[in-house]
């Protein structure tokens, strides 16, 4: 893509943002989220941007900090509504579909917000890839409930989402993909408050012995396979962290400790599911 195909592109962004008017952006604190954040408050401006990111069990602590202090620095206002997917049987099955309870949890909450504060539309941060990647429930679940999702008109990849991020000095435009906690649980596994929390204490435990043994990790997951804990870590990390059984001691909660020899991949769980079409 080149530099000339991309400012096409977010002009094709700015112009539909200005078709907006006003808008409640769903912020998760991520890249794309971050991105169309900015690209929203220089369109509209601060006055007519309000930022969102939804407080649940969920979501770590870490990521809502973060996203404060992005917000803040866009002089955007910042709201914490609180979301509650354990009420959804759905969300909690863990079932293929999960993400689709989950979307429409926040969605559900999002738009009664947005009405009370007078903004004209609900934004996602979805992007042009994530919409080929052929199994995200979640967009489903928000296109059905009317969001948008400006980066997607615009056709901007995740790739150039981070391009014009550096371009504008976003802090977010190599923040690795933080994905939220419930995408650890295995399928099958019941999604509980106890669970989210102990795959928390492990991956910040575990990112901190990595960082007092001058071990630099971007990528680290640990996935619940119910008495099993899964590590991932980026690729090149692997052989060094499966040889360190000391720093595996940092998950705790576990019966047994593993370290995927793969390395760190995005949507590993998806890998799992024996029929993805039927979760669509």
């Amino acid at each position: 893509m080149s530099e000339a195909d991309l400012q096409t592109k977010l002009a094709d962004l700015a112009d539909g943002l200005r078709g907006l008017d006003s808008v409640l952006v769903a912020f998760s604190g991520g890249a794309d989220s971050a991105f169309l954040l900015a690209a929203a408050t220089r369109v509209l401006g601060p006055d007519r941007v309000v930022a969102a990111t939804a407080e649940s069990s969920s979501l770590p602590r870490a990521e809502l900090a973060a996203a404060a202090a992005f917000a803040a620095s866009l002089g955007v206002r910042h709201l914490t509504p609180v979301t509650d997917e354990m009420s959804r049987p759905g969300y909690v099955a863990n079932a293929g579909n999960r993400c689709y309870f989950c979307k429409a949890e926040l969605l559900d909450v999002l738009h009664p917000l947005a009405d009370s504060l007078g903004l004209a539309r609900v934004a996602t941060g979805t992007n042009a890839d994530d919409a080929r990647a052929g199994f995200r429930p979640g967009i489903r679940a928000a296109a059905e409930r009317g969001a948008v999702t400006p980066l997607l008109d615009a056709g901007l990849t995740k790739d150039e989402v981070r391009r014009a991020s550096r371009a504008w000095g976003l802090v977010t435009a190599d923040k690795p993909a933080a994905a939220c906690l419930s995408s650890r649980i295995a399928y099958g596994i019941e999604v509980t408050p106890q669970r989210l929390n102990r795959v928390e204490r492990a991956e910040v435990g575990l990112r901190a012995a990595l960082a007092a043994a001058d071990i630099a990790v971007q990528n680290l997951r640990v996935r619940d396979l119910g008495d099993v804990a899964r590590v991932e870590v980026d690729a090149h990390l692997v052989e060094a962290v499966s040889g360190r059984p000391d720093l595996l001691q940092a998950v705790e909660g576990f019966d047994t400790v593993e370290v995927d020899p793969r390395g760190f991949r995005s949507g590993s769980m998806n890998e799992l599911l024996p029929d993805r079409a039927s979760f669509r």
